[in-house]
């Protein structure tokens, strides 16, 4: 009986320290800003505060900015060749008959660059500026 409790004292030690690793904002965590744009209405720009662990992806800093920010809310598809596309912001969804989506970018001293990758892959670094711009396109 010892080993095996043992066992399970170990496993759920583990498990907790995983948790508290994926929700640290602490020493290990990387800060990042977060900006909301509509180009498509007038409605000033929103922005936020959220953080990343080393190795963490863009995903979880939205969830844990959604779970701590009444104010701020996201949804996601899941596609499944292309994996996960970020479907609403803040209520504002992107469609298809409407041409409308939710670009991500990332912003350095002034130059913007779409993200190569999506949420659910892209890795924050320390202090970087992302944002999501609700946008449209042109069919050609």
């Amino acid at each position: 009986m010892a080993p095996r409790t043992a066992a399970l004292l170990s496993a759920g030690f583990l498990l907790l320290l995983t948790q508290r690793a994926l929700t640290e904002t602490g020493p290990g965590a990387r800060p990042i800003r977060l900006s909301v744009e509509n180009d498509l209405s007038n409605i000033t720009p929103e922005s936020y505060f959220s953080s990343v662990v080393e190795g963490g992806v863009l995903l979880s800093a939205l969830r844990r900015l959604q779970e701590t920010q009444q104010d701020f809310k996201f949804t996601v598809t899941v596609d499944p060749n292309f994996g996960l596309f970020l479907e609403s912001v803040n209520g504002v969804a992107g469609s298809e008959s409407e041409q409308t989506y939710w670009e991500i970018l990332s912003e350095s001293f002034g130059e913007y660059t779409r993200l190569d990758v999506g949420i659910g892959c892209y890795q924050p670094v320390a202090d970087e500026h992302i944002i999501l711009r609700f946008s449209t396109w042109r069919r050609q």
